[in-house]
């Protein structure tokens, strides 16, 4: 692997300044920023994880690790220039293998799949045969199972910096039969962070048998800086008319709910803690926004989804994808009991989370966008985290 990113860094040495592990730093002038790789300590069998820290010309900077995918850090400007880390998360490995998943759920930063979001009863056809899932959410799959892609350890394949800024590139082969998927599923992760202040992401995938999958990005945000307090009185836009109406586990119905005259209405900005205590029984389900809406762009179309904006820092963050489905969760689960980076304590609703996606339980409902990959098909879903101020 050393010798692919060796030699990936002399064919792009032109592209800008370029650091890999083991390798002299390479820069030239009119850099769109820098890549640097870390050792971030070994899983339980051995395994190292690496850490790359991502730095545009322009002072904001990423750090994702190789496990899980995870967007580990995301520092960006306020209204008068002041850099602050953005996303909640953990200072070292331990925080996030050690996690109780099940009791906080917090996923905080990771790459999601197979199947992000919710598959009702652990289970789905395809093509005649039934398929059963780890029932790791209330006899439900959620995220992919025990073990999902936000619990392995991804392998860098190209670390550089493009013309659009410095990327990593990660890649991840998943066996038939993981957490009982059908299908070898090999998925490419890339990650650029924009000389515009964006992170994007971009996931491609492909199988060798019919299978079903939905990646998404999982990080928690916070635009006033991580562990600075709850996020209730940023106001939030969502490009969308409906929500996927669920159960009392988050499961949908297969009906579609109209967010006029609901709390889901965010088609004008809006406070999210505006109306998170309405008596609205599937907001009660939550209890807070944890639901996903049914974006109005044109299938496949890459188009803004949704906007947020911190009248504190001034920071706003735009959320662009091409996919048909926003999940929006507002921290709800978050209580206290976690400690991350810097010492802060996550309460609850102390961030939100932005999670383009296709619509949760779509294998089993028919009248839902397909979230089939079949042989010869490429998956492809690209996420941009657009930063500004105001």
């Amino acid at each position: 692997m050393k010798k692919i990113l060796q030699l990936t860094a002399l064919m792009l040495a032109g592209l800008g300044t370029i650091y890999l592990a083991g390798c002299a730093s390479i820069s030239k002038s009119g850099s769109k920023g820098t890549i640097t790789e870390a050792p971030f300590g070994k899983m339980p069998d051995g395994t190292p994880v690496a850490i790359y820290t991502l730095r545009n010309s322009k002072g904001a900077e990423a750090r994702i690790m190789t496990y899980g995918g995870i967007v580990e850090k995301l520092t960006m400007p306020d209204r008068n220039g002041n850099f602050a880390d953005v996303v909640l998360g953990f200072d070292n490995l331990e925080g996030y293998d050690n996690t109780n998943y099940l009791s906080a759920c917090p996923y905080f930063g990771a790459l999601i799949g197979r199947y992000g979001n919710r598959i009702g009863g652990g289970k789905f056809t395809l093509d005649g045969q039934t398929y059963t899932l780890p029932q790791n959410d209330h006899g439900n799959t959620l995220h992919g199972g025990f073990k999902g892609f936000d619990k392995v350890v991804w392998t860098p394949v190209k670390a550089d910096v493009g013309p659009d800024g410095p990327r990593l590139e990660l890649s991840y082969l998943s066996k038939d039969g993981e957490q009982g998927f059908p299908g070898d599923l090999n998925v490419t992760a890339t990650y650029t962070l924009t000389d515009d202040n964006a992170l994007k992401l971009v996931f491609t995938a492909t199988t060798d048998k019919p299978t079903v999958l939905n990646l998404t990005h999982h990080s928690y945000f916070n635009l006033s800086g991580q562990g600075n307090g709850d996020i209730l009185g940023d106001l939030v836009y969502i490009n969308s008319d409906k929500i996927t109406a669920v159960d009392s586990h988050l499961i949908p119905t297969g009906e579609f709910l109209d967010v006029a005259g609901t709390p889901f209405d965010f088609r004008t900005p809006t406070a999210i803690g505006a109306r998170i205590n309405d008596p609205n029984q599937i907001l009660q389900y939550g209890p807070g926004y944890d639901d996903n809406w049914v974006i109005n762009n044109p299938p496949g179309k890459f188009g803004l989804q949704a906007r947020v904006t911190d009248p504190n820092s001034g920071r706003v963050m735009e959320v662009w994808s091409d996919q048909p489905g926003l999940q929006f969760y507002t921290g709800n689960f978050l209580d206290g009991t976690l400690v991350g980076k810097d010492g802060k304590v996550y309460t609850r609703r102390s961030a939100f989370t932005m999670e383009p996606q296709d619509y949760p339980d779509a294998p089993n409902h028919p009248n839902f966008p397909s979230s089939e990959l079949k042989p010869g098909q490429t998956y492809h879903n690209t996420i941009e985290y657009k930063f500004s101020v105001e």
